[in-house]
């Protein structure tokens, strides 16, 4: 059983790019990230709605009110993960903010593993997995060196928006281990819990993006460029609604610190392919000797935890 999430842990860390790119279309065509993101957000919703009634799961949701109000919260990470990424990305650039999302996410898995912590099964401080994380956040380095000028901006000045970052990456495992434990509350009903996750998500960035439209300087939403964008640029809510739901699933089985690292690799491995050749019409970059050896690391670093 363990064994087949690997790929599916790979192949849905692989479609953040995919969401990444969607988002920034339709971000493109309605003129505001934050509308944007919560129009993905919806989509995934009601794209976890039916899949739920289909599969006879949606009854489950009966139970929701007799659940611990924090088990259902979980959508609230998506949001403030997304936020940052529009907060960071122009401050600390993609690549040293991806960077420090993933040391985030690795360090979050790892004590949720070690302390036993929000339902997931403590191990303790094994040597797997303390070498491995070790060789993850190695390939995460290389990955922010290995982009011209990326080092630069890990400058102390900006110690505060770094602490952002990690803490961005840090609340995505935490998310799993909530929605794992929503799951457990409702049945063991996968999809019934991430659309509970997504309306959540749904919900908060809605009341972000009525917060930023307070500001008389904020960018207002707009349909002019929709007709003009491409299909694809939709299919944000369908790839984050399989990472929520594949994370989530996966991690009571192989371990938070695996399905974070199995995933962050499959990102890793994916925006390579983007990069070198500017899929999603995002621009065409170089990919550096350094930044292919991150990504070796990090799968290095997951096999070690799965093997130690």
């Amino acid at each position: 059983m363990d064994t087949l999430f690997i790929p599916l842990a790979l192949l849905a860390g692989g479609l953040l790019a995919v969401q990444a790119g969607a988002n920034a279309q339709l971000s493109k065509a309605i003129g505001s990230p934050f509308a944007a993101t919560t129009l993905q957000l919806s989509v995934g919703t009601i794209v976890l709605l039916i899949i739920a009634a289909l599969t006879g799961t949606l009854a489950a949701l009966v139970a929701l009110p007799e659940v611990q109000w924090w088990h259902a919260v979980g959508g609230t990470a998506s949001a403030f993960y997304v936020v940052s990424t529009i907060l960071l990305f122009p401050r600390l650039g993609a690549v040293v903010s991806v960077g420090l999302f993933i040391a985030g996410q690795m360090l979050a898995s790892l004590a949720l593993d070690i302390f036993g912590l929000l339902g997931v099964a403590g191990v303790g401080l094994q040597a797997g997995a303390a070498a491995g994380t070790a060789v993850v956040l190695a390939g995460a380095a290389l990955i922010v060196l290995g982009q011209a000028g990326g080092a630069s901006n890990l400058r102390g000045d900006k110690l505060g928006w770094i602490a952002l970052a990690l803490l961005a990456g840090g609340v995505l495992p935490i998310q799993g281990a909530v929605n794992a434990l929503l799951r457990h509350d409702l049945g063991g009903a996968p999809f019934a819990v991430g659309t509970v996750s997504f309306l959540v998500a749904t919900l908060a960035m809605a009341a972000v993006l009525l917060a930023t439209l307070a500001w008389p300087q904020s960018p207002r939403p707009h349909l002019d460029g929709v007709s003009a964008m491409p299909w694809w640029g939709w299919l944000g809510g369908f790839a984050g609604a399989t990472y929520v739901t594949t994370v989530f699933t996966a991690m009571p089985v192989i371990g938070a610190a695996s399905a974070v690292g199995l995933t962050v690799a499959g990102q890793q491995i994916a925006s390579i392919l983007v990069d070198r050749y500017g899929w999603f019409r995002l621009p065409q970059r170089p990919v550096s000797a350094t930044r292919l050896a991150g990504v070796v690391l990090l799968l290095a670093g997951v096999v070690l935890i799965k093997a130690l």
